[in-house]
């Protein structure tokens, strides 16, 4: 019998890479062979997922100091995490974060860099950054429309307006201040679509200059070869940090599991929590290991978990 292990990052404990490696080790435990695909969904680890970085540009960071991301260029192809630019995480988090002064600037000076190193696509994964400007930083950098085809990965389906509205108050935006970047939001000539939220509305910024959206998931699953790997599968894993309402819309979780299902692959949810009505039937290791445990040793307690649901299942066929 065969695992997948096609988990996402577990958000602040576990990088994809690591969460497969746990879940393909309580696999072997319990007897099965395992097979180690790491996904992402166009957010944090899209870059890390897809062959890691080669290159290093310094850019404008999200408050507007200098930040040095990395990046890759491959055949042709430049793949930007648009996170390594104007992250929430190098604002400081929610709390550290000027939720009316962040700027998507860094990722415009990163697709310049790639289209002046020769790049002949260019792939900005987006997703957990800290501006809610609408890509008004990152098109003023580029200073207009790119010279080669741009795919943005996008990582949520939310319509323009929903950057402010749904997501700027996870990036510390008070109720007044939101009232603020919607308003900016709306003075701006970008359609109203799916898609175009994503990442603050840099998605949308990027598409009102030529740039196609596309599944963050959708991109990753088709350079990965995942459907190949799934069908020769018996069992996919998957998981991410918190499963809740979201893991449906364009996360990787509800991705895998609507592949496995149109392919009568079974799977396995594990997540770090699980919320009341998730949308799905999940896992939670702070459940069954401890809060404790559970963010100390994430990896050791994935592997445990593993072993333990495929030992079952064992038992039972």
């Amino acid at each position: 019998m065969r695992v997948l292990a096609a988990p996402d990052k577990f958000r602040g404990t576990l990088s994809a890479r690591e969460a497969a490696a746990a879940i393909a080790l309580g696999a072997k435990r319990a007897g099965w062979d395992a097979v180690e695909l790491p996904l992402a969904d166009g957010g944090e680890g899209t870059l890390d997922v897809l062959g890691g970085t080669n290159r290093t540009t310094v850019v404008t960071g999200p408050l507007g100091e200098p930040v040095e991301a990395s990046w890759r260029l491959e055949d042709g192809v430049a793949l930007i995490e648009a996170a390594r630019a104007c992250g929430l995480t190098l604002a400081g988090g929610a709390d550290g974060n000027d939720p009316l002064r962040a700027t998507s600037r860094g990722v415009g000076e990163l697709i310049a860099a790639a289209l002046a190193a020769g790049a002949e696509r260019v792939v900005v994964a987006v997703g957990g950054v800290a501006s809610t400007d609408g890509g008004v930083g990152a098109v003023a950098a580029l200073g207009g429309h790119p010279v080669v085809p741009v795919e943005v990965a996008c990582d949520v389906d939310a319509c323009f307006l929903d950057a402010a509205n749904v997501f700027a108050p996870q990036k510390g935006a008070t109720p007044e201040q939101v009232a603020v970047l919607r308003d900016r939001l709306a003075r701006l000539d970008v359609p109203d679509q799916p898609g175009d939220g994503a990442a603050g509305g840099l998605a949308g910024g990027l598409a009102a200059l030529g740039a196609a959206l596309v599944p963050g998931f959708d991109l990753v699953a088709a350079e990965l070869d995942f459907d190949r790997h799934l069908a020769e599968a018996d069992l996919v894993i998957t998981g991410e940090g918190l499963v809740d309402a979201t893991s449906l819309t364009g996360k990787v979780v509800g991705g895998v599991l609507a592949r496995a299902a149109a392919t009568g692959v079974g799977s396995l949810v594990i997540a770090g929590d699980v919320v009341t009505n998730a949308p799905v039937d999940a896992v939670s290791l702070l459940a069954l290991c401890g809060r404790e445990r559970a963010l100390a040793e994430p990896a050791a307690c994935l592997a445990e978990v593993v072993e333990k649901e495929l030992t079952a299942r064992a038992r039972t066929a």
